[in-house]
């Protein structure tokens, strides 16, 4: 059944308010995680701005679908990796050990390979693929810095930052595509069953959300971008089933070189972690430029 839901803030801005009631059912009714109290101050100074960041994130990333398929967007967004530590570096000046940065060159460059013999290119589609790709790093550096020095965890992050994400996104929505929404709902056939569907698409966006911070929680903000790189063979396989988007022999090929950097990437980062007590472990970031703003309360309470 095709939906004909053209209308990527719409679906962007369901997305979030599943994740914020998913988070508040699953904090505040099922009590599987104590809420985490935050100073309101710290909720607009280090919550809104990666709040702000996710939403370009993902709109950049359900507008750049409606242009290009999913393979090519699978792969632009793969440059992710590369593009995190380039930030990290420049920015934060967080300092990495030469072999992340070798193990990034097949990466890139398996991408590239692919992105050139793409048979479905637009510009548009991929501007904004490739600038959903820099929203990407800035988005998992901050939760980074917001999961491991502010003590949150995965479900306490969604839980404050979806509805600052639907209260972004809502206006925008409501003037830019709230009249097409009423056209298709009086137009649309069989509209429960569309309903169901895309409501049940945010319903995976909160399990989404919710895996997504629990493994930068868990890792880095670098090897879960990399991780994310594992996804790109099966986005393109998956893209040829299922929309029979064109794919030549030198896609492939990107691809698997791809997944060859991604493998060297991990044992690289296994290496490293395997370093004897003492040894300086990369990558590392001086503590002063790790503690710019105060920590936020991290009191447990029921109460926000």
């Amino acid at each position: 059944m095709k939906l004909d839901f053209k209308f990527p803030l719409s679906v962007s801005c369901v997305h979030f308010i599943c994740s914020a009631i998913g988070a508040y059912l699953m904090i505040k009714v099922l009590k599987l995680k104590p809420l985490i109290a935050v100073d309101p101050e710290d909720r607009w100074r280090r919550i809104f701005p990666m709040s702000f960041v996710f939403c370009i994130n993902i709109v950049l990333g359900n507008v750049s679908l409606r242009y290009i398929p999913v393979s090519f967007m699978q792969t632009i967004k793969s440059f992710t990796p590369a593009t995190t530590v380039f930030l990290q570096w420049l920015v934060w000046r967080k300092y990495f050990d030469l072999r992340i940065w070798f193990s990034l060159v097949p990466i890139v460059g398996g991408i590239l390979l692919t992105s050139v013999t793409e048979l479905s290119f637009n510009m548009f589609g991929f501007c904004a693929a490739l600038f959903g790709c820099l929203a990407t790093s800035t988005k998992t550096i901050l939760a980074e810095s917001l999961l491991h020095g502010y003590k949150f965890d995965s479900i306490n992050t969604v839980y404050y930052m979806a509805p600052f994400a639907t209260m972004i996104l809502a206006i925008p929505a409501m003037l830019l595509e709230g009249n097409g929404v009423l056209e298709w709902l009086h137009t649309h056939q069989s509209v429960c069953s569309s309903l169901i569907i895309i409501f049940s698409s945010g319903v995976m966006a909160f399990c989404l959300n919710f895996s997504i911070f629990y493994v930068i929680h868990s890792t880095t903000a670098v090897t879960f971008n990399v991780a994310g790189n594992l996804k790109v063979a099966v986005a393109v396989l998956v893209s040829w089933l299922i929309f029979r988007n064109p794919i030549s022999g030198l896609n492939a090929v990107g691809c698997a070189i791809t997944l060859v950097g991604c493998t060297f990437y991990g044992y690289v980062r296994h290496m490293l972690s395997q370093q004897p007590p003492g040894t300086p472990q990369t990558p590392r970031t001086p503590r002063n430029l790790i503690e710019l703003l105060p920590l936020v309360n991290d009191k447990i309470d029921d109460k926000v």
